[in-house]
């Protein structure tokens, strides 16, 4: 699992140098190739993943599943380890970078910061494929409290289920990416407002208000995505039954594993490409202040809020959907037929 965010994130691997070099036409060709990327990503730890679900399921049913979420768990330490040393040097670099520090110190800090990246890819690889581990594991669950036997794709409110599920993630994402937009939005019009205060020496920067503006949309706008998460397997259970319920966490579960898997690398490969392009990989004509540079800042904001907000996210979201729908199966269960289906249909 490790090995394909590490090759679709690293400034030494094809992918990145590819993206960097379509930056030199246009920022859409470096968004497209940032994409495939990240798609293409996808395809190792799916069959990775398959694999271990098929042979312990296989083996010794969902406790096998369960042991095998145990065992990609105990790598948490080292995990948490990986995630944080991206973030250390990308603080180190903007440090250099206000004191300022040397160029010398910043292609130090932006070296490092690139090797964080890809380790940051790579735990939330992880924590990603734990997650569907987990997920499946108290699905489990949920067909046991609830009482179902075996779920069948050709029951109508199963497959019902199944395309509200695989929606799920793709809502979720739309609405913490435009959060993001919204409070960059407010961001730039306070610092813009400060700014020809400040370089007139009226004021002195108010930093207070930038964190307080980053912090109330912090607050405010996870509300809805916080809902969708909470209420969807709890109200498709309510209206449509437990079959329906149990085709929304199996969809949200395919959906959302690959589509966080291809934000963080997509947003990765990105963010590294732009660094690739500032060392001077693609020659003095194309480095700093270039327009492939230029090209490159414009993909690498595309995929901060890919990599650092809607990918690391669907794992949250994988996992909390399977366990409200573990806590209320019992709930769900009073709405439905001893078929599984809607009760006001009998």
């Amino acid at each position: 699992i490790s090995y394909s965010p590490e090759s679709g994130t690293s400034h030494s691997c094809a992918p990145v140098r590819e993206i960097a070099r379509t930056q030199q036409v246009s920022p859409a060709t470096g968004i497209i190739y940032g994409f495939a990327t990240g798609y293409f990503s996808c395809v190792v730890p799916v069959i990775c993943l398959g694999f271990t679900i098929a042979v312990s399921l296989s083996l010794q049913g969902m406790y096998g599943v369960s042991l095998a979420a145990l065992g990609m768990l105990s790598c948490l330490s080292i995990n948490l380890a990986i995630d944080c040393y991206g973030s250390i040097a990308d603080n180190a670099g903007g440090i250099a970078e206000m004191s300022g520090a040397g160029l010398d110190v910043r292609r130090r800090t932006d070296a490092l910061d690139s090797a964080g990246n890809t380790q940051s890819a790579i735990g939330k690889g992880y924590a990603i494929s734990s997650a569907v581990l987990v997920s499946f594991a108290l699905f489990g669950a949920f067909t046991v409290r609830a009482g179902i036997s075996h779920v069948d794709a050709l029951d109508p409110w199963t497959f019902t289920g199944l395309l509200y599920g695989g929606m799920m993630p793709f809502a979720f994402s739309a609405l913490t990416m435009k959060a993001v937009g919204k409070a960059a939005n407010e961001m730039v019009k306070e610092c813009m407002s400060q700014f020809p205060r400040i370089m007139r020496r009226e004021i002195y920067p108010q930093y207070a208000r930038c964190i307080r503006i980053s912090t109330d949309a912090a607050l405010r706008e996870m509300i809805a995505p916080g809902a969708l998460a909470i209420l969807s397997p709890v109200v498709a259970g309510v209206l449509f039954g437990t079959n329906c319920t149990a085709g929304v966490l199996i969809g949200c579960l395919i959906s959302g594993t690959q589509l966080a898997v291809s934000m963080v690398n997509a947003g990765g490969a990105w963010d590294n490409a732009k660094k690739y392009i500032e060392a001077g990989a693609l020659g003095e004509a194309n480095g700093l202040g270039s327009n492939a540079h230029r090209n490159s800042v414009i993909s690498d904001t595309v995929g901060d809020p890919l990599k650092d907000t809607s990918g690391p996210s669907l794992n949250i979201v994988i996992k909390l959907t399977a366990i409200v729908a573990c806590v209320f199966a019992e709930f769900i269960g009073t709405f439905s037929t001893p078929a599984g289906g809607p009760l006001w249909l009998s």
